[in-house]
């Protein structure tokens, strides 16, 4: 009997897996963003290429962190990773203005792909802690988020380097997957 009560509980509130995946340009922080989040501190990074997978636990749920190299030559390949991804997380380097528009065309063109039309997107605008960085609500114009009218989305401003805003848009995710 605590047999089926166990399983009952574990399907109703135990853990569920989701796949999320991270694409950005190259240089974003993506990386950066993965092992902040799986190890909590700073960890020094090269370029990714090909991709990083880490599975990390947020609010009860089981993440599978595809982080996919955004080098120009890489991103045609990103579309092998698009099957059975729950939730999208498209990293801007904010300090990187000259590049916002090829930002905009990669996200734009992920964005009409069928495999993807159920995911959550989150945007993060990395790098805030630089002078000169965009602020989210210029990434979002710039990027022109407000045009995404089929699916839930949002911005989070968030550094790598120190931390800021990677847990808040980590904990979004999980929100919005769960509902």
């Amino acid at each position: 009997m605590g047999n089926i009560f166990s399983r009952l509980f574990q399907r109703l509130f135990g853990n569920k897996e989701v796949r999320v995946l991270m694409v950005g340009l190259d240089n974003a922080g993506k990386t950066t963003i993965l092992y902040r989040i799986k190890e909590g501190s700073m960890i020094k990074t090269v370029p990714t290429i090909g991709f990083n997978m880490e599975q990390i636990e947020v609010n009860n749920l089981k993440m599978q962190v595809w982080d996919l190299g955004g080098q120009t030559s890489i991103r045609p390949y990103w579309r092998s990773y698009y099957q059975k991804q729950e939730a999208l997380i498209f990293v801007v380097d904010s300090n990187d203005r000259e590049r916002f528009s090829t930002a905009k065309s990669e996200l734009l063109s992920i964005l009409q792909e069928e495999e993807l039309k159920n995911t959550v997107i989150a945007v993060f605008a990395n790098k805030q802690d630089l002078p000169e960085a965009a602020s989210a609500a210029e990434v979002s114009l710039a990027l022109g988020l407000d045009s995404i009218k089929d699916r839930t989305w949002t911005i989070i401003s968030t550094s790598a380097a120190k931390g800021d805003g990677i847990a808040e848009g980590f904990e979004w995710i999980a929100s919005q997957i769960k509902h």
